[in-house]
């Protein structure tokens, strides 16, 4: 450049150099601009193909978008063309597997002995009866279909014949039902209520395979009468659990959509939102609110006082009573860096940043696997986490001065940089977990459920859907089986207590349990 201002004559050198500069800005302004527009067709080629096609390069998506259509598995099988030396390790890792492994212990053994045939039970050579020595043994899982039979009932009626005026003795009946006179046994509505919202099985397919195994014809509606009559009544309980996680010092919170029929939009689902608040290790609580205004959490949180761990969303801000401690996600905030490195693999700033995160999970998988409490939890923290976050805090900041505002890693680094404060109080505290995961984790069968029960029937169903999630949740969080759990607890709920209905609670379903 200076050569060639050096030729030109002195009186147009200026003008030649302010249009040099004023190119060369241009070219760096688009150069950086071609950059975010790669960026963000790579993520619209990523969400459209799916999870798989994140291994692929910006060409092998070019190509994918030429095609008139393509398939998941040929995405799968374009992803899994891995470099030769990445096929070594996997044919390495493919020669170590372990075996089989045997099955569970807890599963009722049933023996099928087959015996030798007569011709070899006598010694071909003397003739001499053969004794039994041992067997030669093997196990495989078995299983037998669910059969649906008509359970009749007498309760046996008693009179003295010499003595009329004494009446009639009825025998007792067998116990309460959930729904009273109803057609339906405790076992066969419980069942129905798991399947959906356990097992993500709708209504009209579980009715489908009734009527194809067992001939029997129940209409949608008669199955979804008996849902709303299980979660009108696990409301109840619902209602305690959220009293005893107000009660805790410590709270997850998180939401998703989830569709809902409404007349507020008519011809479409409205979009309702399922709030969740729990306890890692505790109960967990759906809160059904038709939007994500702040009216939902709001409510919910009004009394309390201790420390509440969410994303960044806004409307968990200004909540609760003035002793409300707000905690950030890790989690959340690895993800954008996460996102930027599927947008743009090997991208040396990210990489580094991800690699300091590692660092952190690695503290947390070392308490946890060595069962530390929270005070040494808290110890290990500031000893081996605070230096590190220190670090990463230098690292984060450096790179938002060297990437696009706009740009995938230019909100990652934007996200953390706002949400700081909050990202490194859990390591002041034992008990507060890095991250959110413990919530996403119960949120993630509701995000299967949307994909086969489609939406909640009406604004009125939606109540009676989280407390049944609730429940389903939190024996899931517990180690429960929520089936015995529901038939059990749910037949009682119609004449108990209302001041005793904290008895009912999975926690206390279990402790009654252990002590037993």
């Amino acid at each position: 450049m200076t050569e060639l201002l050096k030729q030109l004559p002195a009186g147009l050198r200026p003008a030649f150099q302010r249009e040099w500069q004023h190119l060369d800005g241009e070219n760096k302004r688009m150069t950086l601009e071609n950059k975010l527009l790669k960026e963000m067709i790579r993520l619209m080629r990523i969400e459209k193909y799916g999870p798989k096609s994140e291994q692929l390069s910006d060409t092998q998506l070019a190509f994918l978008d030429l095609e008139p259509g393509v398939t998941a598995e040929e995405i799968s099988t374009e992803a899994e063309r891995l470099p030769a030396e990445t096929q070594e390790i996997e044919q390495v890792r493919r020669r170590e597997h372990p075996g089989r492994r045997e099955l569970p212990p807890h599963l009722p053994r049933r023996e099928n002995v087959i015996a030798c045939r007569p011709e070899d039970c006598r010694c071909a050579q003397c003739g001499a009866e053969k004794q039994v020595i041992g067997f030669d043994t093997s196990e495989e899982l078995d299983v037998e279909p669910a059969i649906y039979f008509v359970q009749v009932t007498k309760r046996e009626k008693r009179a003295c014949k010499q003595c009329e005026e004494m009446g009639v003795t009825t025998a007792a009946a067998p116990g309460p039902k959930i729904i009273e006179k109803g057609k339906a046994s405790n076992r066969v509505i419980v069942d129905v209520v798991i399947n959906k919202y356990g097992n993500h099985l709708p209504l009209f397919r579980q009715c489908a395979i009734l009527e194809r195994e067992a001939g029997l014809e129940l209409s949608r509606m008669t199955l979804c009468g008996w849902v709303m009559q299980a979660g009108g009544s696990l409301e109840a309980v619902s209602r305690a659990l959220r009293e005893d996680l107000l009660a805790g010092g410590y709270i997850q919170a998180d939401e998703t959509p989830v569709g809902v029929q409404s007349e507020r939009t008519r011809g479409r689902n409205h979009q309702g939102y399922l709030w969740e608040y729990s306890r890692p290790g505790g109960p967990v609580v759906f809160d059904f609110q038709m939007g994500r205004g702040r009216e939902g959490p709001r409510k919910f949180l009004a009394e309390f006082n201790g420390r509440l761990q969410s994303d960044g969303y806004a409307a968990y801000a200004s909540m609760g009573g003035p002793g409300l401690t707000h905690y950030g996600c890790m989690a959340h905030a690895r993800r954008g860096f996460i996102d930027a490195l599927k947008i743009a693999p090997g991208e040396e700033g990210a990489t580094a940043i991800v690699a300091e995160m590692a660092k952190l999970y690695a503290v947390e998988k070392r308490a946890r696997e060595s069962g530390f409490s929270q005070r040494e939890r808290a110890a290990l923290r500031k000893l081996r986490s605070v230096p590190v976050l220190t670090g990463l805090k230098e690292k984060i900041i450096a790179l938002r001065r060297e990437v696009l505002p706009q740009s995938a890693l230019g909100k990652a680094c934007d996200y953390a940089l706002h949400q700081w404060s909050r990202l490194i109080a859990y390591a002041d505290d034992g008990e507060v977990e890095i991250d959110n995961n413990w919530c996403e984790n119960a949120m993630r069968p509701i995000a299967l459920g949307r994909k086969n029960w489609l939406h909640i029937g009406s604004e009125d169903a939606g109540p009676r859907v989280a407390a049944i999630v609730s429940i389903v949740e939190t024996c899931r969080r517990l180690g429960l089986n929520v089936r015995e759990y529901l038939r059990d607890v749910l037949p009682q709920i119609p004449e108990w207590p209302a001041k005793r209905i904290s008895e009912l609670t999975p926690m206390a379903w279990a402790a009654r349990k252990a002590a037993r």
